[in-house]
């Protein structure tokens, strides 16, 4: 009997019960965008969620980086990890600014600080960190670099949904965070993100810009372009904030399973816990070094052979794409925690609705070997 497919990931979504009231809402107003009465409800509830001054929604984070750098007006240099999704330094690149890449840390796989600090120059403008699987980067000296050079930060914050530093949202943090609500995260709106910003007339800014740059019913502000919500979207993300609480407190028992049950596998390192803050459990990255018995790749095949999907997630590095190769600083010998991780990570399957006999079956083969 063939075994039952395991996803990587698997979207939680509402009753599909509860969506049908919102959608005899909306097509009783017949507005389906433009900022409707369900895209100004979600962005005032995740500012309360989030505990943010301003959200204001996307079509998705690609569309959220690329204005948040338009927006403050970034120049020349943009400081990055290149471990991270090929739309960081997209966003960059569409800006028309120079991605600059560093390297990471080798236990958070965040970007160092301490490299950033050492590859600033006279073109640089802004640092664009990640803050991979959810963790946290190392906010309060990429802060402290920011205000030594004059630098603006905009964080890819695609996996930070709900994530707190000591107490402190993540996403309150540097001059912008952007946020993915894309199908595998943990808050999704089916497509979507959004822009979290600290000023009114910033926030202000970016509404125009995702409206095709209109301040007013017919005057224009900026060349802007279409990177608004629809209200379905947004009705949908309202009635998956009502449950994100509960969603976050399964991945939090999954992720404990996982940590309880791998721990004492040799060439086996489960990601760094957050203990200083609140996770959100989005992802449960593994790094796979030679003591264990199989190379990495023979192990994400192994468990493919099994129905189990993972991810290499990232894999390969932004840098090993050709289009990024040209960039003088993406050697090996500059980027060596980026290649070891990008080498070593598999992402196991955690979702809501995991359950304990297929945690066993991934365990089981991971031990098996």
């Amino acid at each position: 009997m063939k075994k039952k497919k395991i996803s990587v990931v698997k979207p939680s979504l509402p009753d599909i019960k509860d969506l049908v009231p919102y959608l005899e809402q909306i097509w009783d107003s017949r507005i389906l965008s433009n900022g409707g009465p369900f895209h100004k409800k979600l962005e005032d509830e995740l500012c309360k969620y989030l505990e943010v001054p301003y959200v204001s929604l996307v079509s998705n984070c690609t569309i959220g980086l690329i204005i948040a750098l338009r927006i403050i007006k970034i120049k020349g240099e943009v400081i990055t990890s290149p471990f991270s999704f090929l739309a960081t330094a997209n966003s960059i690149v569409w800006n028309n600014l120079k991605p600059v890449f560093v390297d990471v840390d080798p236990i958070t796989a965040n970007i160092n600080p301490e490299k950033i600090e050492a590859a600033i120059t006279p073109n640089t403008s802004a640092i664009m960190p990640i803050h991979a699987y959810g963790y946290p980067c190392d906010v309060d000296k990429i802060e402290s670099i920011a205000k030594k050079y004059k630098l603006k930060v905009i964080y890819d914050a695609a996996h930070a949904f709900g994530i707190k530093y000591k107490q402190r949202s993540v996403l309150d943090y540097g001059d912008m965070s952007v946020l993915s609500f894309h199908a595998t995260k943990v808050f999704n709106t089916f497509e979507g993100g959004a822009i979290i910003c600290k000023n009114k007339n910033i926030k202000k800014l970016i509404d125009e810009f995702k409206n095709f740059g209109f301040s007013g019913e017919t005057t224009a502000a900026q060349i802007g372009f279409n990177g608004k919500m629809s209200e379905f979207n947004a009705a949908l993300g309202l009635l998956q904030l009502k449950k994100i609480d509960s969603d976050i407190e399964k991945r939090k028992i999954i992720d404990g399973k996982y940590r309880t049950a791998l721990k004492n596998i040799q060439g086996i390192r489960c990601h760094v816990k957050l203990d200083n803050g609140r996770n959100n459990y989005s992802y449960f990255p593994i790094f796979i070094d030679q003591k264990y018995k199989l190379s990495r790749d023979d192990l994400y095949q192994k468990l493919k052979d099994n129905q189990i999907y993972v991810r290499r997630y990232w894999h390969p590095l932004i840098t090993d794409f050709s289009i990024y190769k040209k960039n003088k600083n993406n050697s090996e010998k500059n980027l060596t925690n980026s290649v070891k991780i990008a080498e070593s990570v598999i992402c196991l399957p955690i979702y809501p609705d995991l359950t304990e006999k297929e945690i066993n079956r991934i365990v089981g083969v991971i031990k098996s070997t």
